[in-house]
């Protein structure tokens, strides 16, 4: 893990842009596409202000989230509902989204449809991660009930229901978030800098965090 501490917020959202252009723009020099999987929430909506107009060849770009509570696009808490209010705008509406959520009762229901829609895109080029105060991250919560097959399995998406979580989760498992050609993690406050120190000295079924540390780079700032 390398950690980049900032001076504010601010001035980091708007270099996590930066990097995550370049990255992009990168692999699109020795590849026809790139992929870009992001989290919903609400710290990540500076960085999607600042890429969404971004110049670069969007229409060869997948977006795809982490993650998504397993909710129609209508629900308030949809994260796919965030991205296409503040990153799938302006240059970067040319790209093209990979759904996490499909109109059915239980995530289950629609796992395989959804898995294969993503396995064109893998391994994925980038990946931005956020991570809670519990040290979860994506969807990985401590205590998950199907925390185990997320972390250690081969599937690439999996359906997640957790203590604390109102509704039923889909997620990218460690697998497919390790095997991303980079991976970048943002926090923000002096909490999350504590909690994201505990879990690099625990193990990742009590800080699902510890699972993506190897070889990803942290920015944060305190506020």
């Amino acid at each position: 893990m390398k950690l980049i501490e900032y001076p504010d917020a601010e001035m980091m959202m708007m270099r996590l842009a930066d990097i995550l252009a370049s990255a992009l723009k990168q692999t699109l020099v020795t590849h026809d596409r790139a992929s870009l999987a992001v989290p919903g929430g609400t710290t990540p909506g500076p960085i999607f202000d600042n890429l969404c107009s971004v110049d670069l060849d969007w229409a060869r770009v997948d977006v795809l989230l982490t993650d998504e509570r397993w909710l129609p696009e209508s629900a308030a808490r949809s994260n796919t509902a965030l991205l296409r209010r503040r990153l799938l705008v302006d240059r970067a509406a040319a790209a093209r989204l990979i759904p996490l959520y499909a109109d059915a009762p239980a995530p289950e229901d629609k796992l395989p449809e959804l898995a294969a829609g993503l396995a064109p895109l893998l391994p994925l080029s980038v990946v931005l991660l956020g991570m809670g105060a519990d040290m979860h991250t994506a969807s990985l919560f401590p205590g998950a009930d199907q925390l185990e097959l997320a972390l250690t399995g081969d599937d690439s998406l999996v359906a997640m229901r957790a203590p604390g979580a109102p509704e039923p989760r889909i997620t990218l498992s460690a697998a497919v978030l390790n095997a991303a050609m980079a991976r970048h993690i943002v926090i923000v406050g002096a909490e999350k800098r504590a909690a994201l120190e505990r879990a690099s000295g625990l193990d990742p079924f009590d800080a699902p965090v510890a699972a993506v540390l190897k070889d990803t780079i942290v920015h944060w700032a305190e506020a």
